[in-house]
């Protein structure tokens, strides 16, 4: 979880190729009409998030009721949408943190994606930082905070330098 440009998707897919689990991305599971009104830079109020929540709820109620492991990228930023998704102690959540200097530079290298940079204000402004999780810098490169998450959360990521950090 994190704001836009936290490495969200580019950590989110590299852990779960080193699982061997499948990669949800949370953007995936908004409505259309929420993509367009973030595409023109209009952020999403709780109505607007509300049909993405419950869609992200299913998706992973589903997928534990059928005992699968996944690995979901999401925003996640206030604490009553964390309450919502963390639907039993089997979900666990991982907080990618980072300068705003930091994830307004990589947001402004992906023109071709919805979100605007100038929406990440808003989302700065609206994150409550979650307590009791693992929180790592994102100014790390992928490969350790992947190796990291792992260690931390006793997963093995395939990484074949996990052993000698």
């Amino acid at each position: 979880m994190g704001v836009a440009g936290s490495g969200k998707t580019t950590i989110g897919r590299r852990l779960a190729a080193g699982l061997g689990w499948p990669f949800l991305d949370a953007d995936d599971f908004h409505p259309a009409a929420s993509v367009e009104k973030m595409r023109r830079g209009v952020g999403l109020d709780d109505v607007d998030r509300e049909p993405w929540l419950a869609a992200l709820e299913g998706a992973i109620r589903e997928r534990l009721e059928r005992g699968e492991d996944a690995v979901l990228a999401c925003s996640a930023l206030k604490e009553s949408y964390r309450a919502r998704l963390v639907v039993d102690g089997r979900v666990r959540l991982v907080f990618l943190k980072g300068e705003a200097a930091l994830l307004r530079r990589r947001l402004e290298q992906r023109p071709d994606h919805f979100f605007s940079s100038a929406l990440l204000r808003s989302q700065l402004e609206a994150l409550e930082e979650p307590e009791s999780v693992l929180v790592l810098d994102v100014a790390d490169s992928p490969e350790a905070i992947v190796r990291r998450i792992g260690l931390a959360l006793g997963l093995h990521t395939g990484s074949a330098h996990e052993e000698g950090s």
